[in-house]
C-alpha cells in the first residue's frame, strides 16, 4: 500500500500515523517499522520520524486482523456527483472517518453503505473515498473520489492550492480589519499534542479573512478563504488573534451563552476543476443551523 501524506497528516509521527490508518496496534506498527517493512520516500525511518507534506509512505504488511469498517446506513445530503466523485454536506459532530477509538457513525461508514468499494482507497481502507476533512464538529462541503485516478486527480488540485475552500464562522469580539491576511506558520504543540498553535518552525499557513458583519463588541460574522489547509488552521489562525470562534471550547473560546456543538464553523463553498476536464464546478451551500442560531441571537440583542 502507497499512500501520499496531506496538509492534514503532516507532522505527525510515522508510527501514530500509520496506527490511525491501519487501526493496527502501535508496538505492531513500530516492529513493523523497525524490520523495514515501512519506507518513506523509499527509505527506511524511524517509528518516531516526523512527516512532511507529499512524503510517499509505502508499508508491506498484513492488516487482515483489524475491525472492519462496517457500511451504515446514515443518510448522506449530496449536493454534487458525476462518475468520479461527489461533494456532500457533513454535518456538524460527524467524524470524517474512524479512529483507533470509533469506528462507527463516521461519513466513511455512510460512504461505505451507498457505495461499496466503489470509493477510492490512496489513504488507505479506513479513509475511503477522503481526500480532505473537516474536524468533527465543522460542518459543511467535503470533496470525496470514487477511484483513485480521480483521488489523484483532486489530490493535485489540493496540493497546488488551487481549489477555492470558504468558510463561515462567528468569533468573540470586534473583529478589527475588515479584510486580513492571515499569514502565520503552524505546527503541533509541543505541550497538548492534540492541539496545534502558531509557532516559528510550522508549517506555512494563509487564511484570507473578511468581516461580514459586527455585532457591537460582542461579536463578529466573518467569512474566511484557506490559501493553505492546514490542521485546525482556521481555529488556530483565529484564537492567536484573540478572536477564537464561538463556542471553540478547544481554542480558548470558552462556553458562550448560545449552545452549540462546540465551534461556530462552517466550510460553504468549494470551487474546483471538475476531474478529467476543464470544467470548473461551483458550490455554495446556506448558513447551517449553528450559525443561523448564534446570528440569530446577535441580531436580537442588537433589537432590545
Amino acid at each position: 500500500m502507497i499512500i501520499f501524506v496531506n496538509e492534514n497528516d503532516e507532522s505527525q509521527r510515522l508510527d501514530n500515523f500509520l496506527t490511525e490508518i491501519t487501526h493496527l496496534s502501535r508496538s505492531k506498527i513500530q516492529s513493523a517499522i523497525k524490520n523495514g517493512d515501512v519506507k518513506v520516500n523509499d527509505t527506511i525511518k524511524k517509528p518516531s520520524y516526523v512527516l512532511k507534506e507529499n512524503d510517499k509512505v509505502e508499508y508491506e504488511f498484513s492488516t487482515a486482523e483489524v475491525t472492519k469498517i462496517e457500511p451504515q446506513n446514515i443518510p448522506l445530503d449530496i449536493i454534487y456527483e458525476d462518475d468520479n466523485m461527489l461533494v456532500v454536506n457533513k454535518s456538524s459532530g460527524m467524524l470524517t472517518h474512524p479512529t483507533t477509538l470509533e469506528t462507527e457513525n463516521t461519513l466513511v461508514n455512510a460512504l461505505l453503505y451507498k457505495y461499496d468499494k466503489n470509493l477510492s482507497d490512496l489513504n488507505g481502507e479506513f479513509r475511503r473515498g477522503i481526500i480532505h476533512r473537516l474536524d468533527r464538529n465543522t460542518s459543511g462541503l467535503l470533496i470525496i473520489a470514487k477511484n483513485n485516478p480521480a483521488h489523484e486527480f483532486l489530490a493535485n488540485q489540493i496540493r497546488n492550492h488551487s481549489i477555492v475552500k470558504k468558510y463561515r464562522a462567528v468569533v468573540k469580539g470586534y473583529y478589527p480589519d475588515s479584510e486580513e491576511k492571515i499569514d502565520l506558520p503552524i505546527g503541533r504543540n509541543p505541550n497538548q499534542p492534540h492541539k496545534m498553535c502558531v509557532t516559528p518552525d510550522g508549517k506555512e499557513s494563509t487564511t484570507l479573512v473578511k468581516v461580514l458583519k459586527h455585532f457591537g463588541n460582542e461579536a463578529t460574522y466573518l467569512e474566511l478563504t484557506l490559501i493553505t489547509g492546514r490542521t485546525h488552521q482556521i481555529r488556530v489562525h483565529l484564537s492567536h488573534n484573540h478572536h477564537p470562534i464561538y463556542n471553540d471550547t478547544l481554542y480558548g473560546a470558552g462556553a458562550g451563552k448560545v449552545k452549540t456543538q462546540e465551534q461556530v464553523l462552517q466550510s460553504f463553498y468549494l470551487e474546483f476543476t471538475k476531474p478529467f476536464s476543464d470544467e470548473i464546478i461551483k458550490l455554495e451551500i446556506e448558513p447551517d443551523e449553528k450559525i443561523k442560531k448564534v446570528l440569530n441571537y446577535f441580531e436580537n440583542r442588537r433589537e432590545q
